[in-house]
């Protein structure tokens, strides 16, 4: 798909993963709506690119129909839909105070996998509706996942079965989308110098890149939308799940 004047939402895209696909689909000719639930990143990121900002919380159904609906208003409906939202909360199921909180376990998945569900299941309805493109697609949805949906380490339950959760529905709706042109892919990145890894130090940073086996570094956003582009723009990439991740396999913990 060729990205120039096509609408894209990118959320979570105020930082990190996001805030990279959004200047990338950007500087291809996109016309992209910035949704998250910091309002003056999101704002700033799309000043920078000539974007909207939207606030959203991706797991809420009526703020995620706004927010969709506020796109299509100043863009038209989207063609590209990246889910870059999410949250990570690492407790041990059995942990010093005793079982892990309820709550905890459900916000998680709430956020990552009904979260990327929700914006899927409301974008998707609107491409469904376009004219075809030439190469016969209305649209492509890309979420991301991690490496902790196959190898999670100790106190990453419910990060690993949310992004296990993303994995497992990728085939099955791209099977249900096919009959609409609508590609569904998602991302399985390895550790990344995200805003969370960044503020270690960099002995901690260190010693994480050390366990990476080539290039023994970590990942940098702009290579997570590298990819996220490629996928676009090949018609024939649909229903995977490709791991960027330099071949880590990660440990126990």
């Amino acid at each position: 798909m060729q990205l120039k004047d096509q609408a894209a939402i990118v959320t979570g895209g105020a930082s990190g993963l996001g805030a990279a696909t959004a200047r990338r689909l950007a500087a291809q000719g996109a016309k992209v709506a910035v949704c998250d639930l910091n309002a003056k990143l999101a704002e700033s990121v799309a000043a920078e690119i000539g974007g909207i900002a939207l606030v959203c919380d991706v797991a809420d159904a009526a703020a995620a129909e706004a927010a969709v609906a506020q796109a299509a208003k100043a863009h038209g409906p989207a063609r590209v839909l990246v889910n870059c939202a999410g949250i990570g909360v690492a407790k041990r199921v059995i942990g010093r105070e005793g079982p892990m909180a309820l709550a905890d376990f459900d916000k998680v998945i709430k956020v990552n996998l009904i979260g990327s569900f929700n914006m899927l299941r409301l974008a998707t309805t609107e491409m469904s509706k376009l004219e075809p493109l030439a190469t016969g697609e209305r649209g492509v949805v890309i979420s991301t996942a991690s490496i902790a949906a196959y190898d999670g380490q100790i106190g990453q339950a419910a990060y690993s079965a949310s992004k296990g959760g993303i994995v497992a529905m990728t085939l099955p709706i791209a099977r249900e989308l096919a009959q609409f042109g609508i590609r569904v892919l998602t991302i399985a990145p390895g550790l990344f110098m995200t805003p969370l890894l960044a503020g270690l130090p960099q002995e901690a940073q260190d010693s994480l890149a050390a366990a990476i086996p080539f290039p023994r570094r970590l990942g940098q956003a702009d290579e997570f939308a590298s990819l996220a582009l490629h996928m676009i723009d090949n018609p024939y990439l649909n229903g995977e799940v490709v791991r960027l991740d330099a071949a880590l396999r990660m440990a126990p913990r």
